[in-house]
């Protein structure tokens, strides 16, 4: 295996007392790397940052004007609708 830059270079028991350094480094752009027993084993790289969803105006328009009912209705028989509506909430004794 080839050699690292010493100085991004870290051995494992290193690494962990300075660990939240070396992710500050690694964050602004370096690359850090881990070493068991003088030998590369690892990489600490920045990663990109997640990229927001697009918000599309307007999409739920609508929604608010369905009753409770009909917003579920869809996903439930009347069958299925009716034993949830008419269900206890307190469990059956035994």
């Amino acid at each position: 295996m080839a050699k690292a830059d010493p100085q991004k270079t870290f051995n494992v028991h290193e690494a962990k007392t300075q660990l939240s350094r070396l992710i500050e480094r690694a964050h602004a752009g370096e690359e850090i790397v881990l070493a068991k027993a003088g030998v590369p084993y690892a990489k600490l790289v920045p990663i990109d940052p997640p990229v927001p969803a697009r918000r599309t105006p307007g999409r739920f328009r609508g929604l608010m004007d369905l009753s409770p009912l009909e917003a579920v209705a869809p996903c439930f028989t009347d069958a299925e609708l009716d034993e949830i509506e008419n269900r206890s909430i307190f469990p059956p004794e035994h």
